[in-house]
């Protein structure tokens, strides 16, 4: 067998207000799987590494991957424990290439058109109004699940547009998530979940800054509105670390990125850990290109969660390789009549060992 892989660059549509800033562009990392006597036919994964959040983007990437390629090429393992993005995309053209190359990684009634996966309605970043907007185009869209990323406004106007949402419909209407992305203080974090939950917000992910357990574990235990543990999850490489964290903040919720947190393998294990311990649990996309979240979609809809997960859309990115996963509305849906485009795809600028 043979790996191939091809850095790329995604484009953003408009620029897109995150927690670490402003981006225009993203990089992430296509991987092809073939057999060396026939490469017309290859398994596509993404590794979609995110500089500043995941536990791999510095100088050993690369070395990694590199290390990667040429193991496959003898028949050896890699050790990818510490690099989630990479197992997440190897698990991904390991399940492509098994099953016939045709971008199907899970078989459910989702690819075969017959069942959709409901999701949130992300607003991202930006100044008042234009959040407003952002959720006037998503509830007159018909999603009837808002997650709002806060921390970058100041406070005040956040709440004011939680205002905005629950003076037009109630929480049997519209369901609220927040985001603090860790942007809460020990002093300030007490009284704002008090007054997200008089607003009757769902919950919020990540009040504080990951890496504090004492004061995060204080916060789930005391805090009236329930809290979704996010970046803290990033970096638990162990099935021993991951019960230790649970175990000791013990939150009412966890958000998996199988990108940050091991693939498929690593998020299935997060899932078997928190349904132990009656933690709730939900899937969230982490700005892959549409090859990522095809093959996160296809897995998706495979797991017994009625929630509304955080899947993005696809419609970010001005370059992005066209696939059979749209939406309509809140619904997430595979177009039986399409696949991914393999022809873009053999076009790319593959890295050969």
């Amino acid at each position: 067998m043979r790996l191939d892989f091809c850095p790329y660059n995604l484009n953003f549509k408009k620029p897109a207000g995150t927690s670490r800033g402003v981006l225009t562009e993203k990089i992430t990392c296509f991987l092809r799987l073939y057999d060396e006597r026939d490469d017309s036919q290859f398994g596509i994964g993404e590794a979609a590494v995110f500089p500043g959040l995941s536990p791999e983007a510095d100088e050993r990437y690369f070395y990694k991957l590199m290390e990667l390629q040429a193991n496959i090429a003898i028949g050896k393992t890699t050790d990818l424990t510490r690099f989630p993005s990479l197992q997440m995309g190897l698990e991904q053209a390991i399940r492509d290439y098994s099953g016939g190359c045709r971008g199907v990684y899970f078989d459910s009634p989702f690819i075969l058109g017959e069942r959709d996966i409901v999701i949130n309605g992300l607003i991202w970043m930006g100044d008042y109004d234009a959040m407003i907007e952002q959720v006037e185009k998503k509830l007159a869209a018909g999603f009837r699940c808002i997650k709002l990323k806060i921390g970058a406004i100041d406070w005040k106007s956040e709440v004011e547009m939680i205002h905005y949402i629950r003076d037009r419909y109630d929480s049997s209407k519209v369901e609220i998530r927040v985001d603090a992305n860790g942007a809460f203080t020990m002093d300030n974090a007490l009284p704002r979940l008090k007054r997200l939950a008089d607003l009757d917000v769902h919950s919020i992910e990540q009040p504080i800054k990951a890496g504090n357990a004492a004061l995060m574990r204080f916060l789930c235990e005391v805090s009236p509105l329930p809290i979704a543990l996010d970046e803290e999850l990033i970096g638990k490489f162990t099935r021993e670390e991951k019960e230790r964290m649970l175990d000791e903040i013990h939150p009412a919720y966890i958000v998996i990125k199988p990108s940050l947190t091991g693939g498929f393998s690593g998020a299935q294990e997060w899932i078997e850990l928190a349904e132990k311990r009656n933690i709730g649990w939900w899937i969230t996309s982490a700005l892959e290109s549409n090859v990522g979240l095809n093959a996160l979609a296809q897995w998706v809809a495979t797991l017994k969660n009625q929630m509304p997960q955080g899947l993005g859309t696809g419609a970010l990115f001005t370059n992005n390789i066209a696939s059979p996963i749209y939406t309509d509305g809140e619904k997430l849906m595979y177009d039986t009549h399409a696949t991914l485009d393999y022809e873009a795809i053999r076009k790319l600028d593959w890295r050969k060992l």
